[in-house]
Formats: structure tokens, sequence, C-alpha cells
């Protein structure tokens, strides 16, 4: 797609080359960052549990917050690379933004470990194996 902008790029729009270069990113993300591939092994695991009780309010709470996490994690991860790439000797300046973007992606992950730890409580009463008191 063109930048209008700038002018540079192709003309046209093509969603499809869109959609591979996303999911390229993704599966990069996660054969290469270990955070990102135990964080999707949690949720997936959660929403099966969610989808198997029908609890789709629970699904799509968990949907949004691991979406939102990863959003952030790979975020942190790309802020990261390019501040290696701009200036690879010690930088105080670019600790500070590491710094920064990592504290951003350490909140949304922390709302996702509370999120992942309540609906894995509320999954666990559906099944049995946790009593009621822990409601």
């Amino acid at each position: 797609m063109r930048n209008k902008f700038l002018g540079t790029g192709e003309q046209g729009f093509r969603p499809i080359r869109k959609i591979r270069v996303a999911f390229s990113g993704l599966r990069y993300a996660v054969l290469y960052d270990f955070a990102v591939a135990y964080k999707i092994v949690l949720s997936v695991v959660t929403l099966a549990g969610c989808f198997y009780y029908r609890q789709w309010l629970d699904f799509g709470v968990v949907f949004m917050a691991t979406g939102f996490m990863l959003a952030s994690e790979m975020f942190n991860t790309t802020v990261e690379a390019l501040c290696d790439f701009m200036e690879p000797q010690k930088n105080e300046k670019i600790a500070i933004i590491k710094d920064i973007s990592a504290a951003a992606a350490g909140i949304s992950i922390l709302v996702w470990w509370v999120i992942i730890g309540l609906e894995a409580i509320h999954v666990l009463q559906y099944t049995g194996y946790l009593p009621s008191c822990f409601s």
C-alpha cells in the first residue's frame, strides 16, 4: 500500500499480504521468544477449559487479555531490538527507554496473570477439583 505522506511503497491494497506478514511476525515471536510461547500455551489451556464448560464471557475476557498481553510483549521486544540496533553501546537514555517499555509490558503481563489465575480457579471449580469456598 502506498504511503500518501512519504510517497513510498507499492500501489494498491493487499490485505492477504498484510495478514501473511502479521502471522509471520507472530510465528517469529513464538519460535524465538520463550516468554511469548509459554503465555500462548497457558492461554490456550485456559481458553479450552472456558470453551469446554461454555463460559463464553470468561472465554472472551481471557481472549482479550491474551491479545493485549501479546501485543504489548511484542511491542516491547520491537522497542528493545530497535534500541539495540540504533545504539549498540551502553547508553543511559536507551536504558530508560527500554525500562519504560518493559514496565508497560510488565503491567499487561500482571493483568494477564490475574485474569488467567481467576479463570483457572473458576474452571477448576466446574471440574470439581476445587471446592466452591475459593470463590
